[in-house]
């Protein structure tokens, strides 16, 4: 009887939790791996190894990476620090600027950008917003609303009982406001006030009953009245929480003492929220009512405005939105985290987001069939993997989803939604990853190292981390310019084929042989792991019995390195080349079938049959694995 073979075409159903071990039935099982450490899924099914990591710059410590592009020509990527932003330009640092957010806040920031322009906000510090104003020139300030006669077109808000009653002693020049019940506070000195829909100044404030004021717009009279509000952001009550751009109005969703309030500026006049009579170009404002209270944690412009709560997902509707048209529908249940932003990603017109749990990436999706949103679990089958998202980003080109985890780790995920490819890897480096953003194609990183913070950028051309590399006409045994990685000891390329270890110290190094060229810094190993064999029609194998690789044929593409454990450690598989002894000094990638025969049993199901595994800074990619495997009967 022939034994039987198993053929894994492609890894498109990437890195599965452990739990399916014993789920052969599932289509997913024959495309999946127990295990893919710093390999790349590619959509079309093959997995190789993951880019190197070149060195940027360092960072002044913890923080967040922002992607700025102004044009297709100009972009840029923002560092966030404690109290500074560093901004870069093609590596280069062009420009910096001193901010009011502290490193704990940062991780609670927003921001939304248009042209020239990012706002950045967060609840406890009143908003930003940043500008580019020349090539390398920037300023940053903070937002100023619309005025007009001396009147701020702002949000407002009465934060008391409705039946508290305001009191003015006049209708023009400086007055006194009189409260029915305690209403003012020191922090309302410089506010706004609206007294029967006209606009006053606190100028001082006496007792919570009393307060001093400047009128701005004449007042209606001097009777007790109802209507009145104060500004909706302030110190005092808090700032927005997350903004975005949405059918040429900027849209505010919720602040620290109002969470789960929406508003949204007048038509194409971003910073006035005057409501007005409400006509079709004015402002928009209400709250959201629901069962429980949804503090709005972001708000995307999608296909609708949609807005992400921390109990459900909603849409807004209305073509275009108008006071009158407006409509807001839950979509919905699954809520978003309340102790960290985690922005959300539009990936091919859907929106990626972080589940509350921190447990889930789901895709906020619109089926036309049921005309709403559906919020599907890209995580569901490698949970293990999902470890409290910190920061994402999406690589539209390789189509690589990046998920920054709390403990440091990468999860990558290929998604292709067309061809029904999700499959997750994991990125490790010799440190943590904190932050990540994709500039222009180009994915940088935060990475924490020995304490110290550095940005690095994930490059197709290297295949170490931290890494500079760099030529010469003449081969030389020093080479300076590592200062990045002084006293660590680091793995160093010498002209495409040799690899030597050595220690960096004053910034240089000394190769044990001259090189024309090298690349330069740490070593990251990939593994490649497979699911354990199931049994399969015309197949006879059963659970809990002995069995043994025989034979395995791997598909690789342009390999310089393979090393492959059959259960006795990992080791390299030498390519057999048509006149290999022409390639003595720098052989050239091989593409073709690798065989490799195996001995001995095991009856641990856990244990894989073979597993590829290597730190030599080398390419490796495997197109489709076939495996010969006998089991006792």
């Amino acid at each position: 009887m022939s034994l039987p073979i198993f053929t894994k075409t492609s890894f498109t159903a990437g890195e599965v939790d452990v739990d399916l071990a014993g789920r052969g039935d599932l289509a997913l099982y024959a495309n999946g791996a127990r295990c893919l450490r710093n390999v790349v899924v590619a959509p079309i099914g093959g997995v190789r190894r993951r880019p190197g990591l070149r060195h940027v710059a360092g960072a002044r410590g913890a923080g967040r990476l922002i992607a700025f592009e102004f044009n297709t020509e100009q972009t840029y990527l923002l560092a966030l620090s404690d109290g500074w932003l560093d901004i870069y330009a093609e590596g280069d640092k062009v420009a910096g600027l001193a901010t009011p957010w502290s490193a704990a806040q940062i991780a609670q920031l927003n921001w939304t950008q248009s042209a020239d322009t990012l706002l950045v906000v967060h609840p406890d510090v009143a908003p930003r917003r940043i500008t580019r104003t020349g090539l390398n020139t920037w300023t940053i300030a903070e937002w100023s609303y619309y005025e007009e006669s001396g009147v701020l077109h702002l949000p407002s808000h009465k934060f008391a009982e409705d039946a508290v009653t305001l009191t003015p002693s006049g209708t023009g020049g400086s007055i006194t406001l009189f409260a029915s019940a305690a209403v003012f506070q020191a922090a309302h000195v410089g506010l706004r006030f609206r007294v029967g829909g006209k606009q006053v100044l606190i100028t001082s404030v006496a007792s919570a009953t009393q307060a001093g004021a400047e009128v701005k717009q004449t007042l209606g009279g001097t009777a007790a009245t109802k209507d009145w509000e104060e500004q909706s952001f302030s110190s005092l009550r808090g700032w927005p929480v997350s903004a975005c751009f949405h059918q040429g109005r900027l849209a505010i969703g919720g602040s620290r003492d109002l969470p789960n309030r929406l508003w949204l500026s007048k038509s194409m006049d971003l910073f006035n929220f005057d409501l007005g009579t409400g006509l079709d170009d004015e402002a928009i404002e209400f709250s959201l009512l629901s069962t429980q209270v949804d503090a709005i944690r972001a708000v995307f412009s999608g296909r609708h405005l949609q807005v992400f709560t921390s109990g459900a997902e909603w849409m807004v509707v209305g073509a275009p939105l108008t006071p009158t048209k407006i409509q807001l529908n839950r979509q919905t249940r699954v809520g978003s985290p309340v102790d960290r932003s985690v922005p959300p990603r539009d990936v091919d017109g859907a929106t990626h987001f972080i589940s509350r749990s921190g447990r889930d990436l789901r895709e906020f999706l619109f089926a036309d069939v049921d005309q709403a949103y559906q919020a599907n679990d890209l995580a569901m089958v490698a949970k293990h993997l999902m470890s409290r998202p910190v920061d994402q980003d999406y690589d539209s080109g390789r189509r690589l989803f990046h998920v920054v985890m709390a403990d440091g780790l990468m999860a990558t995920l290929t998604v292709y939604r067309a061809e029904k490819v999700t499959a997750w890897t994991v990125f490790e480096t010799a440190g943590a990853f904190r932050s990540v953003a994709v500039v222009d194609g180009e994915t940088h990183v935060l990475v924490e190292r020995n304490g110290s913070h550095v940005i690095e950028c994930f490059d197709d051309a290297l295949n170490l981390d931290a890494a500079l590399a760099g030529t010469r006409q003449a081969p030389a045994t020093v080479w300076s310019g590592l200062d990045h990685l002084n006293g660590r000891s680091i793995r160093v390329l010498m002209d495409g084929t040799s690899v030597a270890e050595v220690t960096v110290e004053g910034g240089q190094i000394t190769l044990p042989q001259p090189a024309a060229a090298i690349e330069a810094g740490l070593a990251y190993a990939h593994r490649i792991e497979p699911l354990p064999p199931q049994a399969s029609a015309g197949q006879p194998m059963a659970a809990g019995r002995a069995v043994r690789l025989v034979q395995a044929c791997f598909r690789v593409l342009d390999t310089k390195a393979l090393f492959i454990d059959t259960g006795r450690g990992a080791t390299p598989i030498p390519f057999r080349r048509r006149g290999a002894e022409r390639f003595t000094t720098r052989p050239p990638a091989f593409s073709g079938d690798v065989r490799v025969r195996a001995i001995g049993w095991t009856r641990d199901a856990m244990q894989p049959l073979w597993r590829i595994e290597q730190d030599l800074p080398l390419p490796c990619t495997v197109i489709s694995v076939s495996t010969e495997v006998k089991g006792t009967d």
